[in-house]
C-alpha cells in the first residue's frame, strides 16, 4: 500500500549514560546520572553527591558502548537501520560544563560514532542533553535553576554544532522536558535539570522557572543550528503517556484534561513560540511570576523547532474519584488507575497500542509539524534457551504498535519522519537501573551488577525488525 514514505527514517534509539560505559575515560567528567545507583532488590535508586564506595552505578560500565560500538553499528547495519538516535555526552565536551575550550578527547569520540554510522548508511539522530548533565553544575550553580546554564548550554551547542555540521543534520534538544512537570517522581526533575528535591520540594516556582530557562535554552539552539547549517532539523522531545477518563463523568474528563496539559505545557511553548493560555492561568492562580530578562519571549517566538519528537511506551487512566483503585504496579512513572481493557508488562506498564495512533492524532492535529516516534519499546526479563532468545512478546508488541502507527499516517493523514525503537541492544533502564529489563533486538550478557562477558547475541526480534525494514513496513508477519 506504500503507507510509509520510501525516505522513513527506520532504526534505534539509545543514550549515552545507558550504553556507553567508560565514565571516566578520555577526560570525560562526572555527570547527575554517574552518582545514581542501581535499584537493589526493589529498592529506589539513590542520588548521592559523589561515587561512594560500596555502590554499584550502572552507568559507570553500561554495556560499553563507548569501546563496542563498531560491532554494535555492524549489526544495526545488519537490520538495515536507516538512521540510529544516540545523546551526546555533555561531560565528555566539556567535564564540568564550564569550561571555556572542549574536550578533544570527547570530540573525537563523536567524530568516530558519527563516522562509523555514515559508513554504513545510519543517519546521525542526536539528542543534546538526555538525562546527563554535568555534576559541577548541579554543585557550583543548582542545576537549571541558575540561568547561568543557559549560556553554558549555549557553549556547548556551538562546539558541538560547529564541530558535527557535516555529518549530523537531525538533532534534538531536550530529552522528555516536559519531565520537570513531573517533579512527584524525584528522580525525574533530578535527570532531567539538576534540581534537587530535597532542597526544592514541590516548590513549583523553582521547578516552572527551570523549565523557562530550559525552554530558552531550547529556542537559542534552535536559532543557533539554524545559523550554523540553515539544513539542520531540530527538533523538540517529549514524554507522551496518552490518557484516557476512567468514566464518562465530566469531572474524570477535567481530570484528563489537567493531564494533559502538563504534557503539552513545554511542546506548545517549543512549537508554538509562547507561552499557553492555561499555563499562564495556572501559574497566575498558584501566585507563580517567572523571572524574565528582556528579550526572552522574542526569543521563544525565533527559536520554534522543525519537528515533534517524542516516546510512547504506555497509557494511564485517571480518575476524579479518590477512593478508585490505584495502579500501584506502575505508580513509580505513572499515576491514575487500571484500565481493565488493557495488559501490562512486567514492570506494570500498559500495552496499548492504540494510544499510539491516537496520541499521533492529538500531537499531529495540535502543531501540524512532522511527528518522530523517537521511544517505543517493551522492558522485559529475556531467557536464554539452547543459545537463543525466543521474544515473540515483544515482536508483538512491535507488530501491534507498527499497524496503529501506519493506520495514523494511512488513513489520518499523519506526517511521520521515523521510528527508532528504544534500546534496539540491551542497554541499562533509566527507570530502574537494571539490566534483566531489557528492550533490544540484541541480547547482551551482563547481569544487575554488571558481570558477565558482554556478548552479544541476536534475538527473534533481530531477524523480525530486518524484514520489517526490508519491506518499508509492509511485512510485519
Amino acid at each position: 500500500m506504500g503507507r510509509l514514505p520510501e525516505n522513513f527514517l527506520w532504526g534505534g534509539a539509545l543514550s549515552a549514560h545507558q550504553c556507553e560505559g567508560a565514565y571516566d575515560v578520555d577526560g570525560k567528567g562526572l555527570s547527575v546520572s554517574d552518582v545514581l545507583t542501581g535499584a537493589r532488590h526493589n529498592e529506589d535508586r539513590i542520588i548521592h553527591e559523589e561515587v561512594m564506595p560500596g555502590y554499584y552505578y550502572p552507568s559507570h560500565k553500561a554495556i560499553d558502548f563507548y569501546h563496542t560500538y563498531k560491532e554494535d553499528m555492524k549489526l544495526f547495519a545488519e537490520m538495515g537501520f536507516r538512521c540510529l538516535r544516540v545523546s551526546i555526552s555533555w561531560t565528555r565536551i566539556f567535564p564540568n560544563g564550564d569550561e571555556i575550550e572542549p574536550n578533544q578527547k570527547g570530540l573525537e569520540f563523536y567524530d568516530s560514532l558519527f563516522e562509523e554510522m555514515l559508513k554504513y548508511g545510519i543517519e546521525p539522530v542526536v539528542t543534546i542533553l538526555h538525562n546527563d548533565m554535568p555534576l559541577h553544575l548541579v554543585k557550583e550553580y543548582g542545576g537549571w535553576t541558575n540561568r547561568k546554564l543557559i549560556e553554558l548550554f549555549e557553549r556547548y551547542c556551538v562546539a558541538i554544532f560547529t564541530r558535527y555540521k557535516d555529518k549530523v543534520k537531525y538533532w534534538m534538544t531536550f530529552n522528555e522536558i516536559n519531565n520537570m512537570l513531573k517533579y512527584e517522581f524525584q528522580l525525574l526533575p533530578y535527570l532531567s535539570g539538576g534540581v534537587v528535591l530535597d532542597e526544592h520540594l514541590e516548590d513549583e516556582t523553582v521547578i516552572y522557572q527551570t523549565m523557562h530557562y530550559q525552554l530558552i535554552a531550547s529556542a537559542r539552539a534552535v536559532i543557533l543550528g539554524h545559523a550554523i547549517n540553515p539544513d539542520f532539523k531540530i527538533g523538540c522531545m517529549a514524554g507522551f503517556i496518552m490518557n484516557y477518563p476512567e468514566t464518562c463523568n465530566p469531572e474524570d474528563s477535567i481530570e484528563s484534561n489537567k493531564t494533559y496539559k502538563k504534557l503539552y505545557f513545554c511542546t506548545d511553548v517549543q512549537c508554538r513560540g509562547n507561552y499557553p493560555g492555561y499555563a499562564l492561568a495556572e501559574m497566575r492562580k498558584r501566585g507563580i511570576v517567572l523571572e524574565m530578562e528582556d528579550g526572552d519571549l522574542e526569543t521563544l517566538k525565533q527559536g520554534t523547532v522543525d519537528y515533534v519528537g517524542f516516546s510512547y511506551y504506555m497509557s494511564e487512566t485517571v480518575s476524579s474519584n479518590p477512593n478508585a483503585e490505584a495502579n500501584e504496579a506502575a505508580k513509580k512513572i505513572i499515576k491514575g488507575v487500571k484500565n481493565p481493557y488493557l495488559k501490562a508488562s512486567e514492570w506494570g506498564w500498559t500495552i496499548d497500542p492504540v494510544g499510539l495512533r491516537l496520541a499521533m492524532d492529538k500531537l499531529y492535529s495540535r502543531y501540524q509539524l512532522p511527528l518522530f516516534i523517537v521511544e517505543c519499546g517493551l522492558g522485559a526479563v529475556d531467557k536464554v534457551e539452547d543459545g537463543a532468545i525466543h521474544d515473540d512478546y515483544r515482536i508483538d508488541y512491535f507488530r501491534a504498535h507498527i499497524e496503529e502507527m501506519e493506520k495514523s499516517v494511512d488513513e489520518d493523514g499523519v506526517e511521520l519522519m521515523g521510528f527508532t525503537p528504544w534500546g534496539p541492544i540491551d542497554i541499562v533502564s533509566a527507570s530502574t537501573g537494571e539490566m534483566k529489563k531489557r528492550y533490544g533486538f540484541i541480547y547482551v550478557d551482563l547481569d544487575d551488577e554488571g558481570n558477565g562477558t558482554g556478548k552479544r547475541m541476536k534475538k527473534d526480534s533481530f531477524d523480525w525488525y530486518k524484514k520489517v525494514i526490508s519491506s518499508n513496513g509492509e511485512d510485519l508477519r
